[in-house]
């Protein structure tokens, strides 16, 4: 299946694009998340970046609430919205035009641009590709019950060795309210997860899925 980097994301609609271009698969790029962030933002202009904490740069036409929690590093990028309550705990890159909203709490993440999680979401240890949508309530769960690597269930296993990986959605990936998107999960581009869906290895691009035991549908065919 398509999982690859060149195959969920275009690079060139998120400021983290030099991290991920050298990676085959992208949660390779989660453990140099940290150290990428703080790199990048020393080099940002201070005309179009405001230092605001340790480690935290945001873009000065962001749209920040005063009630929001940031933590570094981070970095906010162009027209990017977080709404009241929003928490960020820290190693994430918030995309031009991207929305984090009411009580949304970001970790070790990648939202590219005008990607949206608007409502009471939780994405960690995880990539949001270019306009990709979490409806409310939506998590991605990042931590197997048996605390063991997480490994991407696709055509073969991958093992990533890592403990804690959430989702990679693709560009325009579409997941519905109080879905939860389990360790290791990869919705592909302009896929769509139904609503309280629990899902589980790879969503195929354009394809919709409609819950445990239904069938990964063609979009065309859904219809």
């Amino acid at each position: 299946m398509n999982i690859e980097v060149r195959d969920l994301f275009d690079l060139s609609a998120t400021i983290a694009a030099e991290l991920l271009a050298g990676k085959r698969y992208p949660w390779e790029a989660l453990p140099e998340l940290r150290e990428f962030i703080r790199a990048l933002g020393a080099s940002l202009p201070e005309s179009e970046y405001r230092r605001a904490g340790e480690d935290v740069w945001i873009a000065r036409d962001a749209v920040v609430a005063p009630t929001a929690c940031l933590n570094g590093p981070l970095i906010v990028d162009h027209g990017a919205e977080l709404r009241h309550c929003a928490f960020v705990r820290g190693s994430a890159i918030v995309g031009k035009g991207a929305v984090v909203g009411n009580s949304t709490e970001l970790k070790n993440c990648i939202l590219f641009d005008g990607a949206q999680a608007p409502h009471f979401n939780y994405v960690g240890d995880a990539i949001l590709g270019a306009r990709a949508h979490m409806g409310a309530g939506a998590v991605t769960s990042n931590v197997r019950s048996d605390k063991r690597n997480v490994v991407v269930h696709a055509e073969t296993d991958l093992p990533t060795g890592l403990r804690k990986l959430g989702a990679m959605l693709g560009d325009r990936a579409e997941v519905g309210c109080n879905a939860v998107l389990n360790p290791g999960t990869v919705v592909g581009r302009d896929a769509i997860v139904y609503p309280a869906s629990c899902v589980r290895g790879v969503i195929p691009a354009n394809h919709i899925f409609k819950g445990v035991g239904a069938p990964v549908a063609r979009r065309e065919e859904a219809r």
